[in-house]
């Protein structure tokens, strides 16, 4: 039986419902879920703040610092109905602005590369690139950290070619040529990965890349599991909360 075929109108809807969930600082800090899981990664200057904005068609739902590169958690984000969501979104830091202390930058490439490598219900990462440079080193090395996950298919790949309004034709040809070479490395018959011209300014691909992740959510009755399993866990614990607080009124 052939599955629905999801608009792009219906898909935009969808990612609008895109909330703030947490924050964390290390992996160990994320909380435990089965829902699938997507990052978007890319250099702070890509614009990777504006398109995730965008998708969700919310002004400030990721937060663009005004110094690209200070922002240094994982923010983690729900879509799809709020009794039951169906996917995570997780806005990684952006790397490679100069202006971070060298130690915070280790820090990070240390982090963001467990969490690409290990993060177990990782489905998807969007990869958000600069159309008018190219695959930099830092983003290259980027790709070495999920590549394995991408080639044996456990990770499925979205790269956005952002600031696309900035080019013309044959730049924007020159830009998905380059890009379809870089990724020819992590080509296998199992691999799931994708090019797109996207622009913020010009809605460029947004539609597209709203369907992908639509197609990258749970099913509804694996969205109902994990919101029945999310509400026992905050009942127990709150009930270990007020255990604590019996205890502390007592030795008082």
């Amino acid at each position: 039986m052939t599955e629905p075929t999801i608009s792009p109108k219906d898909a935009l809807a969808w990612t609008h419902t895109a909330r703030f969930l947490t924050t964390a600082a290390k992996l160990e800090q994320l909380p435990p879920s089965e829902l699938p899981e997507v990052a978007f990664v890319g250099r702070s200057n890509a614009g990777k703040s504006t398109a995730i904005n965008t998708l969700a068609q919310q002004r400030q739902l990721a937060f663009a610092s005004k110094t690209p590169g200070r922002t240094q958690h994982i923010n983690l984000f729900q879509v799809g109905p709020k009794a039951a969501p169906n996917l995570h979104w997780a806005d990684l830091p952006g790397y490679g602005y100069a202006a971070v202390d060298r130690t915070a930058k280790l820090r990070w490439q240390e982090v963001m590369a467990q969490y690409l490598a290990v993060r177990r219900n990782l489905t998807g990462v969007v990869h958000m690139v600069d159309s008018r440079h190219g695959f930099t080193e830092l983003d290259r090395n980027l790709l070495e950290f999920v590549g394995p996950r991408v080639s044996m298919g456990e990770v499925r790949l979205l790269v956005l070619l952002t600031k696309a309004d900035k080019l013309n034709r044959k730049e924007a040809d020159a830009a998905l040529r380059e890009a379809k070479e870089v990724l020819s490395a992590l080509q296998t018959e199992s691999s799931d990965m994708h090019i797109k011209l996207f622009s913020s300014v010009k809605k460029t691909g947004v539609g597209e890349a709203a369907v992908m992740l639509r197609g990258w959510a749970s099913t509804e009755e694996v969205a109902l599991r994990e919101a029945e399993l999310a509400a026992i866990r905050a009942a127990e614990l709150a009930a270990l909360n007020g255990d604590d607080e019996d205890g502390k009124r007592r030795r008082r």
